[in-house]
Order: structure tokens, then C-alpha cells, then sequence
């Protein structure tokens, strides 16, 4: 570790530092003609595959990465148990697999906005009625909604506790792909926060 904090030193310590803080574009409060998103947008894919992606803009979630909210809703939505989204669909041979969720990338999550997305793989019988599909996820996200998180703190404790296993026990990693993330995390998250915060959930915020 000394002979690397002395090559980092020589190489690095004459680049300057302008004092400027880092850009933020949180004023752009409209990035999206959102009356556009209230449409359906068909694609032929190029295999062979029915897939029904339900995608919404909403205001920037980065600063919550100590909560981790949209993570939370897609463990719910996620879910393949009884009374699940999924099971409901599988038992009417409607959807093979289903996940929600943000990949967390510059492009799906920034200081503009996050993406949260809802994808279901069809079959056949279900690409015939995927109108029927979209209002069933309609239908489990407003219910959400309308019981809210206070009743689910075990659920997020639950999730806690998987990702500090996931966490603690993780295989190694390439050393230059764990470095480039490091640096994109020295970006984004405080100081104590460099090596956990892109996949530990540290504080339940029910508001949030």
C-alpha cells in the first residue's frame, strides 16, 4: 500500500483542482415531453420474444442512496411468491418473468431524473392480452400506493440484511473493474460511503 500511495501521489498531485463543485442539473426539472409517455410504443424485436417494458420518469433519486427507494418497490414488485404480480400471471400462462427496477447508470439515474421500469416477458397467450397485463401492474403499483411503506419495515429489513450478506461475502472482483467503480462511487456518494454505498441500504425512510 505505501509503494501504490507513492505512485499515486507522484502521478496525480500536480493535476489541479479548479475548486469548482460538481455540476448539477437539478434545474432541468423537465428533461421529458411527458405527454409522450402516455402512450403505447410498439418495436418488432429482432428474435423471437413478446416483452412488455412499462417505464415512468420521476424526479431524481440519487441523493436517497442511504435508502435506496426504488430498489425497495422493485424487491415488491420483483416478487415471484404467493399473491405476487408474477404468480398472478403465471397462473393464467400469461408472462414467463418479470423485473422492475433502475440500473442505477448515468442514463437511468442522475441529478435530472430517474427511470423506473417494469419489464414482463409474454407468452404467446399473454402478448394477446397485454392490455389486460399492463393494468394488473397498473392495478399492484397503486396498491402499493394506497397502503404505503409503513406497514413494510420487515420487508426492508429483510432486503437489508440479503444485501450486507451479498455484501460481506461477494467474490473478488477484477482489481481494475473495482477500481473504475470506486471512482464513479468517489462521484456520487459522502466520503464513508465509497465502498458500501452502491449496495448497502443503511436507513428505513418511510417518506421517501
Amino acid at each position: 500500500l505505501d509503494t501504490l500511495e507513492k505512485w499515486v501521489t507522484e502521478i496525480f498531485s500536480e493535476i489541479p483542482n479548479n475548486g469548482l463543485p460538481k455540476p448539477s442539473f437539478g434545474h432541468l426539472t423537465q428533461p421529458f415531453d411527458t405527454p409522450e409517455f402516455h402512450k403505447l410504443y410498439r418495436v418488432v424485436p429482432i428474435r423471437k420474444v413478446h416483452s412488455l417494458t412499462i417505464t415512468w420518469a420521476l424526479p431524481p433519486q440519487e441523493q436517497y442512496y442511504r435508502v435506496k427507494p426504488l430498489h425497495y418497490i422493485s424487491w415488491l414488485v420483483g416478487h415471484e411468491g404467493k399473491g405476487s404480480v408474477l404468480s398472478f400471471l403465471r397462473k393464467k400462462f400469461w408472462a414467463l418473468a418479470l423485473y422492475g427496477g433502475n440500473g442505477e447508470t448515468g442514463f437511468e439515474q442522475n441529478s435530472t431524473y430517474s427511470i423506473f421500469s417494469i419489464s414482463v416477458t409474454l407468452t404467446d397467450e399473454g402478448y394477446k392480452h397485454f392490455y389486460e397485463v399492463a393494468h394488473i401492474v397498473f392495478q399492484y403499483v397503486k396498491m402499493l400506493q394506497r397502503r404505503g411503506p409503513d406497514q413494510r419495515q420487515v420487508i426492508w429489513e429483510e432486503i437489508q440484511k440479503i444485501e450486507a450478506n451479498e455484501f460481506h461475502y461477494q467474490e473478488q472482483t477484477d482489481p481494475v473493474d473495482y477500481v473504475e467503480n470506486l471512482c464513479e462511487n468517489m462521484q456520487l456518494f459522502q466520503k464513508e460511503d465509497f465502498l458500501t454505498g452502491d449496495q448497502l441500504l443503511f436507513e428505513y425512510k418511510p417518506e421517501v
